[in-house]
């Protein structure tokens, strides 16, 4: 092994920057194109208790946090309790700037992996303090640290007067990534290639205000980069997800859900037939997303969502939910409205054409961007 083969965190760091291609030095040169106009900066979306009153300030912040997780006032006499969201949506992914006063937290009663809002959160503490307790173990972040947590299982917590980030990560941004997030999740990681994910963060975070849309593919893949090099999977996970036939085989799978997606016959086993693969390898394939046959229903929704905003299909709403699999219309309007938070009827009907799939954040309530975003990382 050579020294190039040993990678210290220092240099990792510099290579990651080299290869970011929005911390370029010369980003304000390749970005000055008079012939393309002003730059489209990436928008941010903010949200304060600030103005409300005592009561109304605390039922704000925990509405907004609603779709992940259940919020407690942990001292409700005091005069004010102060919030503040800043939000970034990075499309394949979601970062966020989060200033809270004290209060406890808990997974969502009932939440479980299939559920909509299903993602990790790597929070990076800048002041104050949290604890949590899951799986029988509790674990804590001063500042400086990143916790890891999973919204699809079941924990508890508290935390202090605190400034944080937090960075949503869906569990289909990668085969790779799922795996090495799922070895990790209800820990705080200490070490030194912890603390470089934390500096990277904060440096991205920082300079977030002078990126462009274009930025956000090299963005995705840096921050995912990162999240490999400074998380360290378990050998089981390895062995289990990792490696290219794995990702060729995902692909394979998705296009195959794709093109048959109405098709009744559709399901695990046809997938598996398919492939030509084993019951096992096809269940760790789709393991982080919650299963074939919730890959399958998803997918199916998200078709029902469309054929619903369509002005030109004017079908039943039984009819649309019949073709794609759904033959009772109440267990469709539960499964529609826990995906998208509507139900199918207030699609269709709201403003004449339906709520749009992804809607303007800047038209939506400040309280639910949140929630908003964190719904389409599901999609």
């Amino acid at each position: 092994m050579t020294t190039e083969d040993v990678m210290t965190p220092a240099s990792l760091r510099e290579r990651q920057l080299n290869q970011m291609s929005f911390v370029s030095p010369d980003y304000e040169a390749v970005d000055a194109e008079p012939d393309e106009g002003t730059p489209s900066f990436l928008p941010s979306f903010e949200f304060s208790t600030e103005g409300l009153s005592r009561p109304d300030q605390f039922a704000a912040w925990r509405n907004s946090f609603a779709p992940m997780l259940e919020l407690s006032d942990t001292d409700p006499m005091t005069a004010n309790f102060s919030g503040r969201q800043e939000l970034w949506d990075l499309g394949s992914l979601v970062l966020a700037r989060i200033s809270t006063d004290s209060l406890a937290f808990s997974s969502l009663p009932g939440h479980v992996r299939r559920d909509p809002v299903d993602h990790w959160t790597m929070t990076v503490l800048l002041s104050g303090q949290i604890s949590t307790n899951a799986a029988s173990h509790e674990f804590t972040a001063d500042p400086g640290e990143f916790q890891i947590h999973s919204l699809g299982r079941s924990f508890t917590g508290v935390v202090d007067k605190s400034e944080m980030l937090m960075l949503f990560v869906p569990r289909d941004l990668s085969l790779e990534t799922a795996a090495t997030l799922g070895s990790a999740e209800f820990s705080t990681l200490r070490s030194g290639m912890g603390r470089l994910f934390s500096d990277y963060l904060i440096g991205v975070s920082n300079r977030l205000p002078t990126l462009v849309h274009a930025d956000l593919p090299g963005l995705t893949a840096a921050t995912q980069a990162m999240i490999l090099a400074c998380v360290s999977p378990s050998a089981d996970h390895i062995e289990a997800a990792e490696g290219p036939i794995a990702n060729v085989l995902l692909e394979r799978a998705r296009q195959l859900v794709r093109s048959r997606l109405l098709d009744p016959k559709l399901g695990s086993e046809l997938i598996r037939r398919e492939l030509g693969i084993s019951r096992t390898r096809l269940y760790n394939l789709f393991e982080p997303f919650g299963g074939v046959m919730h890959y399958i229903q998803h997918r199916r929704l998200l078709s029902a969502y469309a054929a619903l905003t369509d002005p030109n299909d004017r079908r039943l709403i039984f009819q649309i939910a019949e073709e794609r699999g759904f033959s009772d219309g109440a267990e469709f309007g539960r499964a529609f409205k826990r995906a998208f938070g509507y139900s199918p009827s207030e699609v269709r009907n709201r403003s004449g054409g339906g709520i749009p799939l992804c809607p303007d954040l800047d038209d939506c309530p400040s309280e639910e961007r949140l929630g908003v975003l964190l719904r389409r990382l599901q999609g």
